[in-house]
């Protein structure tokens, strides 16, 4: 699998590095149309070599992209129809370019209709470009939904046509593509939300911009990379390696704490110890001893808790009851570093405050409640909600859910790792359990966030791929976190 480069950016930038390679440094715009359709046609030679192609162009430089991977097709000796979507007449400049050397190659366009149907072939999808701002609908539409109702595989040029290329958002109606071919610049939208349903793997080429064009812009957002952590040392003892301190499991959510708490244990916190109702207290390290579990009944009895705490996790299993409040409201008191999570946050959301040395962790409900909107309009533009949740709350704040995103006061962070057979109870009690024992281990607050997202999904893989996606339990997980902090 391809390398991805880790700097992302917003689609006008993208726009304007073309530009600059066009006007500035007087690169052709048809040489690099020529290479994106090349690119895409040593794709389809790898991976679809004796497949039937159907081609869909819309308009403008999109379209002329398309019309070059038809041509490239045609001479190879592929089997080729392509259908228009805009009249190919009326393209303009070097899409209009492409178009005719299509044309003399022996091809022909026919307008796509709604009688046409797709089958058996691979689908190039040519039909909308980066700058989409508004709803697909008509004619568009129509052959979006053609496409996604083929049983046919489909690479899409760019980027799917109706995915918003800087939200990752669906502008009505979207290819779900099994590839994604995209040039020069590679979009933030195409990593997260809606995203992960319609890109499908993705490909990308600098079609041999200058490396200068890209370093004159400053990324909109970044990819984490792989992290490697530093050997511990020799003489590391339990005392050097942090104090974890896990408040939650209210009557009836005691699993919650307990995953959390383990996993503090095995991204290699030093110490762990829970504070949680008594009822419970006695028997919730039954399975695993190493965890120093306390009835706490009172707030007034988590000072010699805290006393003795490098790092506090507060909400896996919380709550939101009297005691909860009473306890969440003596963490916030501290000065100790904290992730605050699951009805931690609920109850930060009913009084809200900021400080510089936590992280939060929230899904999109969570989310839509600390900024009082909808989950419908954290899922219309992550990047913003991230950002005003950082910019509301401060310190570091972790958005889960397909392509998480990660913010601090200089910039957002993006993870590819994870898969849909997270979607179990238990998940986010995990990660902050990671977050926590990394904390305790003097990792910062951002390098603690996005390792432990990293990894956190890289081994929810791992265990998907040795027994599936489906019905993934979050305790699965525990010993390939094992596995990947000695990588």
């Amino acid at each position: 699998m391809q390398k991805l480069p880790e700097k992302l950016y917003l689609a006008a930038q993208v726009r304007e590095m073309d530009r600059m390679a066009i006007e500035e440094y007087a690169i052709p715009g048809i040489d690099l149309m020529r290479k994106a359709g090349q690119v895409v046609f040593d794709l389809i030679k790898k991976h679809f070599p004796s497949s039937e192609l159907v081609i869909f162009c819309g308009a403008g430089n999109n379209a002329g992209d398309g019309y070059v991977v038809a041509q490239l097709a045609i001479l190879a000796g592929f089997e080729v129809k392509v259908y228009y979507l805009a009249r190919p007449e009326a393209l303009k400049g070097d899409a209009q370019l492409a178009y005719q050397d299509f044309i003399q190659a022996g091809g022909i366009a026919i307008a796509f209709n709604n009688t046409v149907r797709i089958t058996h072939c691979l689908v190039i999808d040519a039909i909308l470009g980066t700058g989409l701002s508004r709803e697909v609908s008509g004619v568009y539409a129509e052959a979006i939904s053609r496409i996604n109702e083929s049983d046919c595989s489909v690479i899409s040029v760019d980027i799917p046509s109706g995915l918003n290329a800087d939200t990752g958002c669906v502008m009505g109606n979207a290819v779900k593509a099994q590839w994604t071919v995209s040039f020069i610049g590679l979009k933030q939208g195409m990593f997260t939300g809606f995203a992960a349903e319609h890109c499908g793997q993705i490909a990308y080429s600098s079609l041999d911009v200058p490396e200068k064009i890209l370093q004159t812009f400053t990324c909109a957002s970044r990819l984490i990379s792989q992290p490697l952590l530093a050997k511990r040392h020799r003489c590391a003892h339990k005392g050097s390696q942090g104090h974890v301190l896990l408040i939650g499991g209210e009557a009836g959510f005691s699993g919650a704490i307990r995953l959390a708490a383990e996993a503090a244990l095995r991204i290699g916190a030093g110490l762990v110890s829970v504070a949680t109702r008594s009822s419970h207290a006695g028997y919730i390290n039954m399975a695993r001893p190493e965890l120093m579990c306390h009835g706490i009944e009172d707030a007034d009895e988590l000072m010699p808790l805290l006393d003795k705490a490098t790092t506090v996790v507060i909400g896996p299993g919380l709550g939101q009851s009297e005691w909860a409040e009473d306890l969440f409201e003596r963490v916030i008191e501290s000065d100790l570093p904290l992730v605050v999570d699951a009805d931690g946050l609920n109850l930060l959301a009913k009084t809200p405050v900021s400080r510089d040395n936590w992280v939060l962790t929230p899904h999109p409900g969570e989310a839509a409640r600390l900024l009082n909107c909808t989950t419908d309009e954290i899922a219309k533009d992550r990047f913003a909600a991230v950002s005003q949740l950082q910019e509301n709350f401060a310190g570091v704040v972790v958005l889960k859910g397909a392509g998480t995103l990660l913010a601090n006061t200089e910039e957002i962070m993006l993870s590819t790792t994870g898969n849909p057979g997270m979607a179990s109870g238990g998940m986010g009690d995990v990660l902050a359990g990671m977050v926590a024992g990394l904390l305790a281990q003097k990792l910062s607050l951002s390098q603690a966030a996005t390792t432990a997202v990293f990894l956190h999904g890289e081994a929810a893989d791992l265990a998907a791929a040795r027994d599936g996606e489906r019905g993934l339990l979050a305790s699965d997980l525990m010993p390939f976190i094992k596995q990947l902090i000695n990588r």
